[in-house]
């Protein structure tokens, strides 16, 4: 298909939907954790990838960052495509191509000079038990391989938490009094037995449904066993300080992932890469953790038939939304910018796309629980109709960076 086939294909699908493209389902498997299970996929398809590349326990949205699992990725693993039905079948489309193509139309001139391209991306990851206290790098450091820093925010929605797996505690950081040797000592015994014991120098906190935490690039952080929603800048770039997990033992090469080949054993240099203030900050919680705001008069939203909150925020680079539309009725939202969005519970329409949310899905099977809303659209307002008399319809909203109506909640530090 030529660019501008594919431009006059999602042209055809915003004239239909009113500006909304559907994605199909956008898979990663982890070859180092095992998958917690409540993805709603079918649960003959958690390896659908295959034993070695190991199970699925991410579902990303809104993507056009590719995923990072070394020799194990696959071709456009990580990467949305949005979903047309024609007359000749299903054509499918990458989402990145699309912003490339037509990125103007899809996510305002603004995103497209100041950026070049879509900025961010959000997932849930969904694990067993805990991942490898690990740090996202900062741009500084990040730019040292050809990548971006990572930003990423949590949320822990409450619609598929029905079970809290093994354990839901997230260490952030290290304990306030914790040296620097402390830290490169745990890095440099990483070989000489099975737990480099890095978690004794950090804190471990209970993780609440329906709240969230901010997570800014240079911070440690072990995330706990929650199915998380994830807002995050569009990079995939990390590394593990922890060298064992539940009795599995990382391989040190998880420690140098991200970082050039002749800093491997530079361990001022591995140091470098935390933000050391913001590790140690003693008040990290009252910093960092994130209870919903209302984004307007809960009074006055209830009445139209609808509450909206902010779930995510902290970050220039992304926020995102919780909307709530009550059964039966009918509610207009206007948003600052273009969003993708995926559905947590409930049907109806968007404009004139029909949405819905799947009980269980088949690998390879399409849904109508994932969308994005063009900025075009999201600034006249979307018209968001619940179907059923008894069932809220529930879906997260995630947006690129410098949102205006959230910057009253960014955090400079």
């Amino acid at each position: 298909m030529t660019s501008n086939e594919k431009k006059q294909l999602v042209q055809s699908e915003l004239q239909k939907n009113g500006g909304v493209l559907r994605f199909a389902p956008c898979w990663v498997a982890r070859n180092f954790m095992q998958p917690g299970r409540r993805l709603k996929l079918d649960p003959r398809d958690y390896y659908a990838y295959g034993g070695a590349k190991g199970g699925i326990d991410e579902r990303w949205f809104a993507s056009t960052t590719p995923a990072d699992n070394a020799e194990f990725t696959i071709e456009n693993e990580g990467l949305s495509f949005v979903t047309t039905k024609t007359s000749s079948g299903i054509e499918q489309v990458l989402f990145k191509e699309i912003i490339d193509i037509m990125g103007n139309e899809i996510i305002g001139e603004y995103m497209m000079n100041k950026y070049g391209r879509w900025m961010m991306f959000s997932k849930f990851f969904d694990n067993m038990g805990p991942i490898a206290h690990h740090v996202h790098l900062k741009n500084e450091h990040a730019a040292n391989v050809n990548m971006l820093g990572k930003p990423e925010g949590y949320y822990f929605p409450p619609q598929q938490n029905n079970v809290y797996n093994n354990f839901p505690h997230t260490y952030f950081g290290l304990n306030p009094g914790v040296t620097k040797d402390d830290v490169i000592n745990c890095l440099k015994i990483w070989a000489d037995r099975g737990d480099n014991n890095i978690l004794d120098l950090a804190k471990a906190y209970r993780l609440e449904i329906g709240t969230g935490w901010d997570v800014p690039p240079g911070t440690l952080h072990a995330p706990g066993s929650l199915l998380t929603y994830e807002p995050q800048r569009a990079s995939d770039v990390s590394i593990f300080f922890q060298s064992q997990v539940e009795g599995r033992h990382n391989d040190r090469a998880t420690l140098v992932k991200d970082v050039p080949k002749d800093k491997y054993y530079d361990y001022e240099y591995l140091f470098s890469i935390l933000d050391w203030d913001l590790n140690v900050d003693p008040n990290f919680k009252e910093n960092r953790f994130l209870k919903p705001v209302p984004v307007a008069d809960t009074r006055a939203m209830e009445e139209k038939g609808y509450s909206e909150k902010w779930v995510v925020y902290g970050s220039s680079h992304f926020c995102a939304k919780e909307l709530t539309v009550f059964p039966g009725r009918s509610v207009t939202i206007t948003d600052a910018q273009a969003y993708g969005l995926i559905m947590m519970q409930g049907y109806g329409t968007l404009n004139k796309a029909k949405i819905e949310t799947p009980n269980m899905i088949r690998f390879g099977d399409l849904t109508s629980d994932e969308f994005f809303v063009t900025e075009d659209a999201a600034k006249k307002g979307v018209v968001i109709t619940n179907n059923s008399d008894y069932e809220n319809i529930v879906m997260l909203k995630h947006f690129g960076p410098d949102n205006a109506e959230a910057a009253h909640l960014v955090k400079t530090r």
